[in-house]
């Protein structure tokens, strides 16, 4: 079982996938009450990180107050989604909430969310995690095993169901030398997806290694 599930809400207005899983876990919780048992008990097995990301819909440019402008607007149009969510990070065991203005999903994870390592009781296991945006293998590169999922499969592994998956073969990259001056970061890495496309790497992990791996920051 994965040990982190990462829920991305982009333009919050369209993207009623994600909200619906926090609508289901409130709704279990609704039938427990009418059931007479404890409601408390209805939360996400596995730790859940719920990124609120930017807006696709952009009214003020071109000025110094631009960004504020189009937060309070999206808070505006989203205030009862986004009070919603926010009463889901407090009721919830579980699961976090990473608030709108806070940045793009895979950035925070590789900054802000990715453990790499979970220290429970003096038990030391691996950080893994699927995930809802196309970008969520990014966490990759921290050297920790992520997922990209749709969203039945979001919503079963946030209750603990087991998630199946073929194991994907690996596909090693060798780096040798370093760039030579004018060239910068951007040129190898289109030059490395090109490189991969016609090599063929779907469903498949990649391992860079070799001697150049020094010389990248």
């Amino acid at each position: 079982m994965c040990q982190r599930f990462l829920l991305y809400i982009n333009d919050i207005i369209s993207n009623f996938t994600l909200v619906s899983a926090v609508v289901d876990l409130a709704c279990m919780r609704d039938a427990m009450n009418k059931l007479g048992g404890d409601s408390n008990k209805i939360n996400p097995l596995i730790s859940v990180d719920l990124v609120i990301g930017h807006s696709v819909q952009v009214d003020v440019a071109r000025s110094e107050n631009a960004v504020q402008a189009n937060m309070e607007l999206e808070f505006q149009r989203n205030n009862e989604r986004f009070g919603f969510l926010k009463w889901g990070s407090n009721a919830f065991n579980n699961m976090l909430v990473v608030p709108p203005g806070s940045g793009i999903v895979h950035q925070v994870n590789l900054e802000y969310l990715g453990r790499v390592i979970f220290n429970t009781n003096g038990v030391l296991y691996p950080d893994s995690i699927v995930g809802t945006d196309s970008h969520t293998t990014m966490i990759d590169g921290l050297g920790v095993a992520g997922w990209g999922v749709g969203g039945i499969e979001a919503e079963a592994t946030m209750l603990g169901q087991p998630m199946s998956m073929v194991l994907p073969g690996v596909v090693g990259f060798k780096l040798l030398g370093k760039l030579r001056d004018g060239v910068i970061a951007t040129d190898l890495v289109l030059t490395v997806t090109q490189i991969l496309r016609k090599h063929g790497v779907v469903g498949k992990f990649v391992e860079f290694y070799g001697e150049g791996m020094s010389e990248l920051t």
